[in-house]
């Protein structure tokens, strides 16, 4: 289930919800019961190392040509490889 990001107009808190997706666009009452709230954008955090190769086809990871691709960082556009 997602965690959305609220902050609370009145108090300046903030605080998380675990809800369906279903009902992410519904009012969120913060802890302190203020019902005056605002969703906040947040990012996603992804884990793992691209040079192992995880979420590539077999073969296909950083090492099977695409290191040296071009743009972002290692690949030879920052001067870090």
């Amino acid at each position: 289930m997602p965690t959305y990001a609220y902050r609370c107009r009145e108090c300046t808190g903030t605080f998380e919800l675990n809800r369906p997706m279903s009902e992410s666009s519904a009012p969120a009452r913060c802890p302190e019961g203020h019902d005056d709230t605002v969703k906040l954008l947040t990012t996603v955090a992804l884990t793992g190392s691209a040079s192992s190769g995880a979420g590539f086809p077999r073969g296909a990871g950083m090492g099977a040509g695409m290191a040296g691709a071009g743009g972002g960082c290692c690949g030879g556009a920052c001067g870090c490889g």
